[in-house]
């Protein structure tokens, strides 16, 4: 029986979601094929071993979070260990969102250990977490990425005024947000140049390099890449619904509101949709992806498709989008962890 690590946590601020989906994939596993070991990673950046009924999910309205308390573990090129007494791990899937998890430092660890491990290599993953790499790539490749400027913070410090100026020529409102951050963590929409510095100056507490973007006007549609027996596939598409006292698709209206939904299939077009499957795969090869990953567009009233970005280990939660697009093509959710893990 193979021994599989489901690392969450970590030190992201995505901490919380991290848990959620390491709750939803130790729910759907086969237990006759594999033995799952959750190993957790503190916000501090400890690792340690949770016990198997630990509650990976929201309780009374309380994310989940890895306790500093529980047994540690030494995790280095030797492999992993509790208390002097090797885990024994053949493949590790790494149920982590956000820097240290989903932007190629894990996978470089894994790399070094000589682990197996579910999801993109070390460059795919560090491209696509940072959306100021993966939106050239995109656009070399023929695919419509959204006008911006990408902006550090040492760049805001020396010349907020003329990058004020600059975002101006963008029109707004526009879209500020951490390059490499992930569920809408330190996102702002802004409707004038008067509003920017206070978003810039939030988001640069997620990320030392922020982009500002067009808002795009139009609907968010998602489609779920996913290796099955060897060959990369695409799932029908969904069209992401919000409730209307949401201005978008930010952290609360993601997880705590329950006011998001999926339509699926998207009400659109066929051959639209087609075309975003056809572009998914695209995107998905043009990182060199690897095994499963989320690629978001944007559909404008005029059928204009626009990439938004790719998540090389979207959640996984009970809510995700990524299980539903598959369950709505007919990939359940414990075929999709056996598929991972095959």
């Amino acid at each position: 029986m193979k021994r599989v690590a489901i690392l969450c946590g970590g030190r992201s601020s995505e901490h919380e979601i991290s848990c959620i989906s390491a709750g939803g994939i130790l729910g759907a596993i086969d237990r006759s094929k594999y033995l799952p070991i959750v190993i957790g990673i503190t916000k501090s950046g400890k690792w340690v071993l949770l016990p198997e009924n630990f509650p990976l999910k929201i309780v009374d309205g309380q994310l989940p979070v890895v306790p500093e308390s529980a047994p540690s573990v030494v995790a280095d090129i030797a492999g992993f260990s509790c208390q002097g007494k090797a885990l024994d791990i053949d493949v590790v899937f790494p149920a982590l969102h956000g820097p240290f998890g989903e932007d190629g430092t894990i996978q470089g660890m894994l790399e070094m250990a000589g682990i197996e491990y579910i999801g993109s290599g070390v460059l795919a993953s560090a491209a696509a977490m940072d959306k100021s790499f993966a939106k050239p790539i995109f656009a070399s490749h023929g695919l419509k990425v959204a006008a911006g400027l990408t902006v550090t913070s040492a760049q805001w410090k020396i010349n907020s005024a003329e990058i004020t100026r600059e975002a101006s020529s963008l029109s707004y409102p526009v879209f500020v947000k951490p390059a490499r951050g992930g569920s809408s963590r330190g996102t702002h929409k802004v409707h004038s140049h008067e509003q920017l510095a206070a978003a810039m100056e939030d988001a640069f507490t997620f990320d030392s390099k922020v982009m500002i973007e067009n808002a795009v006007v139009g609907s968010e549609i998602e489609c779920a890449v996913l290796e099955i027996d060897g060959v990369v596939k695409a799932s029908i598409v969904g069209k992401i619904s919000i409730d209307s006292k949401f201005e978008f698709y930010d952290f609360e209206a993601k997880y705590l509101d329950g006011a998001t939904s999926i339509e699926l299939p998207a009400p659109i077009d066929q051959d639209i949709a087609d075309e975003i499957r056809v572009q998914a795969l695209k995107a998905f090869h043009a990182l060199d992806c690897r095994d499963l990953a989320r690629v978001d567009f944007f559909l404008t009233a005029n059928n204009e498709i626009i990439i938004n970005e790719l998540n090389t280990m979207p959640g996984f939660t009970e809510t995700s989008v990524f299980p539903k697009m598959w369950a709505a093509t007919g990939v359940s959710y414990p075929e999709i962890i056996d598929q991972l893990l095959k």
